[in-house]
């Protein structure tokens, strides 16, 4: 597969980030002009010029929790394809100590550590996300492309 035709269309990307063995969530803001306002959320956002997948959403993950996310913590990606433009979900797993160095950035209302379980059983969850975990959970195959040489 040619990266230039795979990053061509790239929209954004998601991080599921465990904190020790829960996800790391962000509450929305309940704003009505932003999607699933009010919804629990995982760390993401759209693409800045050309960027890939994994440093987009290592760079959301900082701007919106202050956490610089070694590359090679992910652990797993999968593209989904959307008429606009593909979009990726990772998983990365850190050390429960980084919750102590977790600071919400301008965007939401608040940040929580939530397992697998309670983000699923939240009612504001945002359900395609949590599909997206489950997928991972379950040992399906990611296509995650960008993987970095092991240090």
């Amino acid at each position: 597969m040619n990266m230039a035709i795979e990053r061509k269309g790239f929209h954004g990307a998601k991080l599921a980030l465990f904190v020790g063995y829960k996800l790391a969530v962000i509450l929305r803001d309940d704003k009505p002009n932003i999607p699933s306002p009010n919804h629990w959320d995982m760390p993401g956002g759209g693409r800045e010029g050309c960027e890939t997948p994994l440093e987009c959403v290592l760079r959301e993950t900082y701007e919106e929790l202050n956490i610089r996310v070694d590359p090679v913590a992910v652990v797993w990606g999968n593209r989904f394809p959307y008429p606009d433009g593909d979009r990726w979900f990772f998983v990365a797993y850190v050390d429960e100590a980084v919750a102590n160095t977790i600071r919400l950035g301008d965007e939401g209302q608040t940040w929580g550590l939530k397992s697998p379980e309670e983000y699923a059983g939240l009612p504001n969850n945002i359900v395609r996300f949590s599909d997206r975990l489950k997928m991972y959970l379950s040992g399906i195959d990611g296509d995650f492309f960008e993987r970095p040489p092991a240090r």
